[in-house]
C-alpha cells in the first residue's frame, strides 16, 4: 500500500505508496557473466500507464547500459509486501524493491537485508531531491533508499456529485463532513468509498483520527517504544467508531477491494458511484485507470482530513509517505544503484508524473504538475506543521497488521475500541 512528505521543503516522518518496485538478488536470479549483469524488477503497476512507464523506463535504462538486463515482473499491490518479506527472509530478495521507511525499513536494516546507498547517490539526486525526502530513508547515519515520489494523504472527491447533493465548498471539520455525508445520502449518493477487503484503507481512517487526537510527540515516541499507553490512542478509536456508526460507506464495503477493477473503492470514484475516498496522492492515477475512457477524472478534487474538536494534534497535520526504491544487500553494484539514480532524472520523473498522476520527488520535475487537485495537495503538505508516516509502516509490519485488522473488526462489528489498543500492544510485545 502502496503507503509524509514535504515536496518543496523538509519532510519529517514518511513512508507509503502506490509506487512499488523490486528486483531479484544476487543470491537468486541476479547474475553477472563477462561483465554483463542480469536483474529482476518487481513493481505493482499491473495494467495501464503505470505498467507502460516501467516497461519504457527499463528499456531506456538498458539502452544506456547495454551490459545490464532487467527482467520485469508486475505484482498486485496488495500481494507485494507479503511476497517481498518472504523473499527477504528466505535469502532470495529482489535486487530492487519499494521502500516504505519507518519500522519496516528498520527491520530490514537490522536484519542486514538492504544496501547502504549513501556513497552511491548521484549529484543529480542530491541537488534535485530535498534533504527532507532523504531523511525518510535515513537510519544510523546512512541512507537506505532513493526517494521517487511524494504521496500525502487526504480525501478525494467528485465535484459533480458534491454539486448534485447541494454541497458548496469542502468540509474543514468533522461536523461539516458529517453534514455533507447526510446531504449525499439524501441525494441517493454513496458518500464514502472504502476498500475494507484490503484492511489498510479502512485502517487509514483510524490513522487520521489518531493524527488529530495525538500530539506529534506521542506518535514519534510510540515509534521508538511501541507502547500505545497514551489515552489519545483510545480517543482516536472512539472518534473512529463514532464516524463508522454514521454508516458513511458504500454498500458491500467489507468485500470491496481498494484498487482492482470498477467495483473497487477507486473504481467507485472513477465511475461516480461514490463521492469520496480517503487515500494517498497516488489515487488520481489509480482512478484515471478505472474511468470509462481511461482518462483522468475531470471533476476530481481534494481536501485535507478535517479537524476534530478537542484533539491534541497540531491542526493541519497530515498523513503521507515518500515512495522510494531500495537495493537488496546482495544486489549487484553499481548496476542496482545506477538504476535508482536513473529513475530520479528530471525526464524520467516527469514521465512518472504523467503515468501515475502523482507528485515526483525531483523538485525540478514538479513544475509539470498542473492539476488543481495536486496543487491543493502540495499546498496542504507545505503548510502542514507535522507529517506522519502511515502507522502500519511507522510501527512495523507486526504492529501494522494487527492495527489494520483490529480496525476492520471494529468496522465489521466484531471488535471494540479497547480491542484496537490491546491488540496492538500485544503485537508490539511479541516483537
Amino acid at each position: 500500500m502502496t503507503r509524509k512528505i514535504r515536496a518543496a521543503a523538509a519532510i519529517a516522518l514518511v513512508g507509503a505508496t502506490a509506487l512499488l518496485a523490486a528486483g531479484c538478488s544476487a543470491g537468486s536470479n541476479a547474475s553477472s557473466d563477462g561483465g554483463k549483469v542480469s536483474m529482476t524488477f518487481w513493481h505493482n503497476s499491473t495494467t495501464g500507464p503505470g505498467k507502460a512507464f516501467w516497461d519504457q523506463t527499463v528499456k531506456d535504462f538498458e539502452a544506456k547500459n547495454p551490459n545490464v538486463t532487467i527482467k520485469i515482473q508486475a505484482i498486485q499491490n496488495e500481494d507485494l509486501d507479503g511476497k517481498l518479506q518472504t523473499a527477504l527472509n528466505s535469502g532470495s530478495a529482489p535486487d530492487i524493491f519499494m521502500q516504505r521507511g519507518g519500522g519496516k525499513m528498520a527491520a530490514m536494516v537490522n536484519a542486514g537485508q538492504v544496501m547502504d546507498i549513501s556513497d552511491a547517490i548521484g549529484s543529480n539526486a542530491k541537488s534535485q531531491i530535498s534533504k527532507g525526502s532523504f531523511k525518510a530513508f535515513e537510519l544510523n547515519g546512512k541512507t537506505w533508499a532513493m526517494p521517487t515520489n511524494v504521496d500525502p494523504e487526504g480525501i478525494w472527491y467528485s465535484k459533480d456529485l458534491f454539486a448534485k447533493a447541494g454541497i458548496d465548498g469542502t468540509p474543514t471539520t468533522m461536523d461539516e463532513l458529517n453534514a455533507d455525508i447526510t446531504k449525499l445520502k439524501d441525494a441517493g449518493i454513496a458518500p464514502v468509498a472504502v476498500g475494507a477487503k484490503d484492511a489498510w484503507p479502512a485502517a487509514h481512517w483510524y490513522y487520521n483520527f489518531a493524527l488529530r487526537a495525538c500530539p506529534a510527540s506521542v506518535l514519534t515516541k510510540t515509534a521508538q517504544d511501541l507502547k500505545f499507553t497514551n489515552s489519545c490512542w483510545k480517543q482516536a478509536g472512539q472518534d473512529t467508531k463514532a464516524f463508522f456508526d454514521t454508516k458513511p460507506f458504500n454498500d458491500g464495503f467489507l468485500t470491496t477491494s481498494a484498487q482492482q477493477g470498477a467495483g473497487s473503492s477507486a473504481g467507485l470514484i472513477a465511475n461516480h458511484k461514490a463521492a469520496m475516498e480517503l487515500m494517498g496522492a497516488w489515487d488520481p492515477g489509480v482512478i484515471s485507470s478505472l474511468t470509462p475512457d481511461g482518462k483522468p477524472l475531470s471533476d476530481l478534487g481534494f481536501f485535507p482530513f478535517p479537524e476534530v474538536s478537542g484533539g491534541k494534534g497540531a491542526p493541519g497535520s497530515m498523513m503521507g509517505a515518500v515512495g522510494g526504491l531500495s537495493c537488496s544487500a546482495k544486489a549487484p553494484k553499481p548496476a542496482c544503484t545506477d538504476f535508482l539514480n536513473f529513475v530520479t532524472q528530471k525526464s524520467v520523473q516527469e514521465n512518472y508524473y504523467k503515468a501515475f498522476n502523482s507528485i515526483p520527488a525531483n523538485q525540478s520535475a514538479q513544475s509539470v504538475v498542473t492539476e488543481p487537485y495536486l496543487k491543493t495537495v502540495l499546498k496542504a503538505y507545505n503548510d502542514a506543521p507535522f507529517v506522519s508516516n502511515y502507522l502500519d509502516t511507522l510501527y512495523g509490519q507486526n504492529v501494522g497488521n494487527a492495527l489494520n485488522t483490529s480496525v476492520v473488526n471494529l468496522l465489521a462489528g466484531k471488535g471494540s475500541v479497547s480491542d484496537i489498543v490491546s491488540t496492538v500492544n500485544q503485537a508490539a510485545a511479541k516483537g
